[in-house]
């Protein structure tokens, strides 16, 4: 069970300290539904670049699980072929007996497509380490996973691994859109549908904030869970809490200012 519920914070969550202040909040553009989706503004750019954040994971009585770090820079590709995003989450948590080490990184074109995730994971005793190649000529991510062979996962003409999706979905809020319903890939592949239910005050450091809260609903193939995630007004969409409602209650995390 302590498995499962870090894994559903992990997923689009960021699966989910701030290194510079966030922008102060301005007039929130609301998020584009319907008709009016298709007259949204063109993209202004990508305010979340060098970015770092933390937060604190809490059981839900509120004692804390851990920590979770998540990262974005835009650089040159390796290969000397333009720019790309390098994407990182870290997640450290334990329990009595039982210690969780997650490391995911993501490589991804100017435009949000992926082009490599990593998956390094340890769970207890058990270590994953897998690597998916996104070839979106192809329409196929190549995974492979290391001492458990290999697998190739049908994707979109810009397939996005699941934090990749996270930042690309943060970019369309702060244009006034709400993403349409997306395959992703964290392994399996897993389909995201976001929905805005407006703007919620909340607090977070014990301050009130104003943010526009989205529920996330991820169905893999063979689950389906629901979880809110609160975003900043800021420019960048800053994610300052998430939620998660599990069997043993509503785990969280939240940013660490």
């Amino acid at each position: 069970m302590f498995t499962n519920s870090i894994y559903f914070l992990i997923i689009l969550a960021g699966g989910l300290a701030v290194a510079a202040p966030a922008a102060a909040p301005g007039p929130a553009a609301e998020p584009a539904h319907g008709p009016a989706a298709a007259s949204a503004p063109s993209l202004t750019g990508f305010p979340f670049t060098n970015e770092t954040l933390h937060y604190a994971v809490t059981w839900p009585t509120g004692l804390s699980l851990g920590e979770a770090h998540m990262s974005a820079a835009r650089s040159k590709a390796a290969k000397g072929a333009g720019e790309q995003w390098a994407f990182e989450f870290a997640l450290d948590a334990s329990v009595p007996g039982f210690a969780v080490a997650d490391r995911y990184h993501a490589a991804a074109s100017p435009d949000l497509c992926s082009a490599a995730f990593d998956k390094n994971i340890t769970h207890g005793s058990r270590k994953t380490h897998e690597r998916i190649e996104f070839d979106d000529h192809a329409g196929v991510a190549r995974r492979e996973s290391l001492g458990a062979g290999k697998s190739d996962v049908p994707i979109s003409a810009c397939g996005r691994d699941a934090l990749t999706f996270l930042y690309f979905a943060r970019r369309e809020l702060g244009q006034g859109r709400v993403p349409p319903p997306e395959d992703v890939v964290l392994g399996a592949k897993y389909q995201a549908r976001l929905e805005y239910t407006g703007e919620q005050t909340i607090k977070v450091g014990n301050k009130p904030s104003v943010t526009d809260r989205v529920v996330v609903t991820v169905r893999g193939p063979a689950s389906e869970t629901s979880f809110e995630m609160f975003f900043a007004r800021d420019p960048a969409r800053t994610p300052l809490l998430i939620r998660v409602p599990l069997s043993l209650g509503v785990f969280s995390m939240e940013l660490s200012r």
